[in-house]
């Protein structure tokens, strides 16, 4: 009997919190041409000569800190709503989920659909904002996969949904619920993006004026200021302002000692999330002289983003899907 696929996508996780799984994790994601934009005759140099002997070990670290008994959280958090989606959309849907990095891998998820006869599938990248780093990089391992099937399935893939309703009433909703449980009341929500270098933006990647759209929409619908910054830089170049480390740090002294933190552009906790800014970010904040820091969740399997994940992806299976 013929059946839909659906594939949620996310970047990726090493298969443990240890030096070893998370040098194959990171040869994996920095040998991407997409997220390394260098030529692999400079950047190979670089990767596996400096990189890959140190890096993994200071990033194992860091997992360790967040690993759970389901092991990777997000992961685990991708696998809850996996699960949840599939109950919701019924039998005649399979409901599946890989990372672009790691395990499960992408090309064994759309082969395992097609063998159980899946002859539509909808990809669906779990990325608000659109980055040719993240969203296209994932549609490439489909399009890849796709590329090496004889009999192959019609393919939709899910669009970026930074300025879709249902994405900021779903945030909206979430992150007041959540603000309204604080014990204190933040005098500042600051929302924290993965950054990506200024000269990927300078090229024409939407990514940047996508989250300025994401954070002036969600500020409206919870009719509160927020601020925006940018996390994760890496390397020497520079990368999207202002920084998230450097905005916590600069907070106190601007009289700002109560502060939430939301990551708006992360469909699920992980280590950006739960060691980057539950750790560090708590600790510059209170080193620097804050009182108050708390990171709220992302939507997870949360009420508020499954119906979302839910009303997006029965959108994009119009005409394959019976309505709910």
């Amino acid at each position: 009997m013929s059946r839909i696929g659906v594939l949620l996508i996310n970047l990726g996780t090493p298969d443990a919190p240890d030096a070893a799984a998370v040098r194959r994790y990171l040869a994996e994601f920095l040998s991407d041409p997409r997220v390394i934009e260098i030529p692999p005759i400079l950047w190979k140099p670089i990767l596996y000569g400096a990189i890959l002997p140190t890096r993994p070990k200071r990033s194992a670290e860091a997992y360790r800190q967040v690993w759970t008994n389901e092991g990777s959280p997000l992961a685990a958090i991708t696998k809850r709503q996996t699960a949840a989606l599939r109950e919701r959309l019924g039998d005649m849907v399979q409901v599946d989920f890989a990372m672009r990095y790691g395990n499960p891998g992408i090309a064994p998820a759309v082969e395992r659909m097609v063998r159980n006869g899946c002859d539509r599938i909808l990809a669906a990248p779990l990325y608000p904002q659109y980055c040719a780093a993240t969203t296209a990089t994932a549609n490439d391992a489909v399009f890849a996969t796709l590329a090496g099937l004889r009999a192959q399935p019609a393919l939709r893939t899910l669009p970026p949904y930074y300025d879709d309703p249902h994405y900021i009433g779903a945030l909206s909703a979430n992150l007041s619920r959540q603000l309204d449980a604080l014990d204190f009341e933040p005098e500042r929500l600051l929302l924290s993006f993965h950054g990506m270098p200024q000269r990927t933006a300078d090229l024409g990647d939407p990514y940047h004026r996508q989250c300025l759209a994401t954070a002036r929409l969600l500020s409206e619908a919870m009719g509160r200021e927020v601020d925006v910054a940018f996390q994760s830089r890496f390397g020497r170049a520079k990368w999207l302002e202002p920084a998230t480390d450097a905005t916590l740090a600069a907070y106190p002294a601007n009289g700002v000692t109560r502060i939430a933190v939301a990551s708006p552009g992360f469909s699920a906790d992980c280590v950006e999330t739960l060691e980057e800014l539950a750790i560090r970010g708590r600790d510059t904040f209170l080193r620097a002289g804050g009182k108050q820091f708390a990171l709220l969740d992302c939507l997870n399997d949360s009420a508020e983003g499954m119906d979302m994940l839910e009303a997006l992806v029965r959108r994009e299976l119009e005409g394959w899907l019976r309505p709910a």
